[in-house]
């Protein structure tokens, strides 16, 4: 079974946080552990690609450069160049893609 984006970007904020990379907001989550209780966990920094904060409203700050690099799913309807690291998907196909990241400090709202 493959891993999702969201679960490759989580695992590597955490690698990031343990670096010393990324840092905590301050802000409080709730969830539910596994035992099933309620419970509130620290939130991470956002980490996001280019293109999707481009899709919320952000624009990426002039000179400044991807915090981490690492392999996620991009999805084509083109046909893939080698069967490698691929997945089929209706009529498209998954394959990893080297994606450069940025966090929330990284980046300024796009102004109307």
């Amino acid at each position: 079974m493959a891993v999702t984006n969201a679960e490759i970007i989580t695992m590597e904020q955490l690698k990031l946080l343990e670096e010393g990379v990324l840092h905590y907001t301050g802000r409080k989550i709730k969830g539910i552990n596994l035992a099933g209780e309620e419970c509130e966990i620290d939130e991470i920094q956002p980490l996001h690609t280019y293109a999707k904060w481009k899709s919320m409203g952000y624009r990426v700050k002039k000179g400044e450069k991807a915090i981490a690099k690492f392999s996620i799913w991009k999805y084509t309807n083109r046909k893939p160049k080698d069967e490698e690291e691929v997945q089929q998907q209706g009529r498209g196909y998954c394959f990893m893609k080297m994606s450069a990241f940025f966090t929330d400090t990284q980046v300024e709202k796009i102004e109307e």
